[in-house]
């Protein structure tokens, strides 16, 4: 595919645009990271989620590590071109480095914040590094 598709992506001045992960069976938001145009159009070719890690600032292939690979099934644009939505099939069912199905998993109650979803495996066990 001609990647002039990319130049529609409306990205940020620091050549960056937020991506949202969703479970493509289930709905459920599993994380939110970020991609630059080569995470972009890697992530299209492998058919698996690509990253840019603001932090490491480098390229993320997502489960190198952990092994917790998105395969996608979808890529999609918002209505202002300022967000990318990937429908993913979560390799492992662990999206957060914190082992958890979802990185979404505190939920605002009266006191605080609240963990609200199981941790399914030890990080520690995940990131042997």
């Amino acid at each position: 595919m001609n990647e002039v598709w990319l130049n529609k992506v409306n990205w940020s001045n620091d050549g960056l645009v937020p991506a949202i992960a969703q479970d493509a069976a289930t709905g459920r938001v599993l994380m939110v990271a970020w991609m630059n145009r080569e995470a972009l159009t890697l992530t299209w070719q492998k058919n698996e989620a690509v990253y840019w890690s603001r932090s490491r600032k480098k390229l993320w292939h997502k489960g190198e590590e952990s092994g917790h690979v998105q395969k996608v099934k979808e890529i999609r644009l918002d209505c202002d071109a300022d967000v990318v939505l990937l429908q993913v099939e979560q390799q492992g069912g662990i999206a957060c480095h914190t082992g958890r199905e979802s990185c979404f998993y505190s939920k605002l109650e009266k006191d605080g914040w609240v963990a609200v979803d199981a941790v399914l495996k030890n990080p520690d066990e995940i990131y042997k590094k």
